[in-house]
C-alpha cells in the first residue's frame, strides 16, 4: 500500500512535504510525523504511512511512538523547570538531594555533571536483568552504590540510559514528583500535547510499532556495530547492559511502556515536540503559560561537554541536559540551537535564533550513533523555507 501524507502544511514550507513524501518514495519510511513551529506558530504538521510493520494501521494524527532519547531533553526540561523555581540548583552536589548518592567516591558530583554527561557512570559494572530497568527503586540503588568509572568532571561520556535514573532520582528528590508525573502535569496537559513517560501502555492502541533498523548491506558496515564488538568496552555496557537494550522490539513490551526510563521510554509525536521546543525558542512561552525562564534558555544552549566521547567514540557536544548539534549537522545553523536525538531518527530541537521548533518522530529505525538522513532533509528544507 501506498502512503499517504496527511496534515497541514504552510505553502511557504512546501519543500519540507516534498521531502517528507520522498523520505517515503526512497528512504524506507513506514510511518512518521514531522512538526514545525515558527514564532509560536504550526506552520508544518504532517504525518504519513503505517504504524506497525504489516502496514495495517494507517499512521495517525494521534499516532505516538517511541522516541528514544528524545526523552532525554524532555527530562532535562522537567530539572530546569525546578532550577526556575529554586527548587534545583545544578552547581549543589547530586547527594545535596540524594544522600545514599555520597558513596563510592561521589560526594562532589553535581547535579550538573549529571546534566551533561561529566558524572562518570554512563554505564552499571554489573550485567542487568532484563527486568531490573523497569524497577526503579533498584536502579537508583544500583547508581547510588556505584563507583564512577572515571574521575567525575576530567572528561565525558554519554549516559545512554543511566541518564534517566541519575537525573530523574534528583528530580524525584527536590520536586517530589517523578519525571513521568512531573511531565504530564507541568509540560504535556498544559500545552495539551500528547507526551508520556510511564503507563505509556494505556495508550497502547495508538502508540507506533518500532520496527528495526535493516542490517548492511553487502560490504556496508555498522557503525553501532563495530562500537559493540567488544564487550568488555565501556560502550558495550553503556548501551547494552541489559542486551534487551539493542532490539528495537523492546519498544514494543508492555513492560517498557508501563516503566519510567527518562533516558529513552518517551512516547510522543512530532506535533507536540515541535510546540514544545516551539516555546522554548520563543521566550519560553505558549500563550500565556511559560514552560522557562530566558536564563534557562540561555543555558540549554550553552555547552558545557564538548569533544571526544568517552562511550561514542566520536565528537559530542552537551548543555546541561541537552545535545548540542554538531558543525557539520543540518540543525547546526544558528549558535544557540539544542535539543535531543533519538536511537534510531526522532528528533527535537529549538532554534532561538530563528524562533524555530522541530520534531520529527518516525518508527522504522536507521542504524547509526547520531543524525538521519531523513531527518537532515527535512531540516534543509525548513532553513530553505525561512
Amino acid at each position: 500500500m501506498r502512503a499517504e501524507i496527511e496534515g497541514y502544511c504552510d505553502a511557504r514550507f512546501a519543500a519540507v512535504r516534498e521531502v517528507f513524501a520522498d523520505n517515503f518514495a526512497r528512504m524506507g519510511e513506514v510511518g512518521a510525523a514531522v512538526a514545525v513551529v515558527l514564532d509560536g506558530k504550526a506552520v508544518v504538521d504532517l504525518w504519513g504511512g503505517f504504524a506497525d510493520r504489516a502496514r495495517t494501521r494507517p499512521w495517525r494524527r494521534d499516532t505516538i511512538v517511541n522516541v528514544w532519547s528524545v526523552t532525554k531533553g524532555l527530562t532535562a526540561l522537567c530539572a530546569h523547570r525546578l532550577a526556575d523555581r529554586n527548587r534545583l540548583d545544578f552547581e549543589l552536589p547530586a547527594a545535596h538531594y540524594w544522600p545514599e548518592f555520597a558513596a563510592a567516591g561521589k560526594a562532589a558530583i553535581t547535579v550538573a555533571m549529571l546534566l551533561n554527561h561529566r558524572a562518570g557512570l554512563p554505564a552499571v559494572a554489573v550485567p542487568l536483568a532484563d527486568e531490573t530497568i523497569y524497577d526503579w527503586r533498584a536502579m537508583t540503588e544500583i547508581l547510588a552504590a556505584a563507583a564512577p568509572w572515571w574521575p567525575p568532571g576530567s572528561r565525558h561520556g554519554y549516559h545512554a540510559l543511566t541518564f534517566g535514573w541519575l537525573v530523574g532520582e534528583v528530580i524525584r528528590r527536590a520536586g517530589g514528583r517523578s519525571v513521568g508525573t512531573m511531565l504530564r502535569e507541568e509540560i504535556a496537559a498544559p500545552l495539551e500535547v500528547d507526551c508520556f513517560l510511564g503507563n505509556s501502555q494505556a495508550q497502547a492502541t495508538r502508540i507506533a510499532e518500532m520496527i528495526g533498523a535493516d542490517p548492511p548491506a553487502p560490504g556496508e558496515t555498522s557503525r553501532v556495530a563495530e562500537l559493540l564488538r567488544d564487550r568488555d568496552s565501556l560502550t558495550f555496557k553503556a548501551l547494552a547492559n541489559p542486551p534487551s537494550l539493542l532490539r528495537a522490539n523492546t519498544a514494543n513490551l508492555p513492560a517498557w511502556r508501563q516503566a519510567e526510563i527518562p533516558a529513552a521510554n518517551g512516547h510522543t509525536n512530532a506535533r507536540a515536540l515541535a510546540r514544545i521546543y516551539g516555546a522554548l525558542a520563543s521566550g519560553g512561552t505558549n500563550g500565556a503559560y511559560r514552560l522557562l525562564e530566558a536564563e534557562s534558555i540561555a543555558r540549554c544552549g550553552t555547552e558545557q561537554s564538548g569533544g571526544y566521547d568517552e562511550v561514542l567514540q566520536q565528537q559530542t557536544h552537551f548543555s546541561l541536559g541537552f545535545m548540542l548539534p554538531r558543525p557539520d549537522q543540518p540543525w547546526a545553523v544558528n549558535p544557540r540551537t539544542f535539543g535531543h536525538p533519538g536511537a534510531g531518527g526522532s528528533l527535537g530541537f529549538a532554534d532561538p535564533d530563528a524562533r524555530v521548533g522541530f520534531g520529527y518522530t518516525m518508527n522504522k529505525m536507521r542504524s547509526g550513533v547520531a543524525g538521519d538522513p531523513r531527518a537532515d532533509g527535512l531540516i534543509r528544507a525548513v532553513y530553505a523555507s525561512l
